[in-house]
């Protein structure tokens, strides 16, 4: 069963937002938003959920015109209240909107140097799965299964510098995000930030990786790899010894 299904239960006999959530190991607004997306309704048999009790003011002053506009206690026309909350709850996925209430609390560095991360982290992966071994490094695909005497199989075929071009191009574009990331981090973040110092560690790494491409891109003097592509993509063999 879900775990809405199963807090709704748990609400249904008396449990409070704070207890179902703990339970769940879910958020209070998540559990708050499964009430209102759902149609969560107590049994009156059940315990009341005990509410904070506030000191009741009086009327407004005089001339206050905090409430000009609204009539009978509606939200005044245009108001977007409904649209700040009841609009998330109602049409995004309670995993999404956990992820948004866990960002309430992270400040704009904080955000970016998340995504700082997880750039960093996809263009190192990168250099293993993207990898080409050598000019005769081909790979082929099956696209299609033939069935029948008429029937036949296709393949797609990915030569090395096809997969050369397209891995350093592809890096190339995340290196530049990256380095606006850091250049943006670095912009906003406090003086004394401790994850500036980690940033060099980053800087060095990714400098090393664009290094090795100016060396297969012919930066360099060793454009053996290069060439080898180049040949093997004009009909050669690759082999220029």
């Amino acid at each position: 069963m879900e775990k809405y299904k199963l807090a709704e239960q748990d609400y249904n006999a008396g449990m409070k937002y704070k207890d179902i959530a703990e339970k769940y190991n879910v958020t209070l607004n998540t559990v708050k938003s499964w009430k209102k997306r759902h149609g969560w309704y107590r049994d009156r048999g059940a315990p009341e959920l005990k509410g904070v009790h506030t000191k009741e003011r009086g009327g407004a002053s005089n001339g206050n015109k905090h409430a000009v506009g609204n009539k009978g206690g509606a939200a005044p026309k245009n108001n977007q209240n409904a649209l700040k909350h009841g609009l998330y709850s109602k049409y995004m996925p309670d995993e999404t909107l956990e992820i948004m209430n866990s960002m309430k609390e992270m400040s704009a560095p904080d955000l970016i140097w998340n995504q700082i991360q997880i750039q960093y982290a996809a263009i190192i992966r990168a250099q293993k799965i993207m990898w080409v071994e050598n000019a005769e490094d081909e790979t082929r695909v099956q696209t299609q299964a033939g069935f029948g005497d008429s029937g036949s199989d296709k393949y797609e075929y990915q030569f090395a510098w096809d997969k050369q071009a397209n891995f350093l191009n592809a890096q190339s574009r995340a290196m530049s995000t990256l380095s606006g990331l850091i250049k943006q981090f670095i912009a906003i973040a406090d003086e004394h930030d401790e994850r500036k110092a980690k940033l060099n560690q980053i800087i060095a790494s990714t400098d090393n990786i664009q290094a090795r491409t100016a060396l297969i891109k012919g930066a360099e003097k060793d454009t053996t790899l290069l060439n080898k592509l180049l040949d093997v993509a004009k009909g050669g063999n690759g082999d220029l010894e």
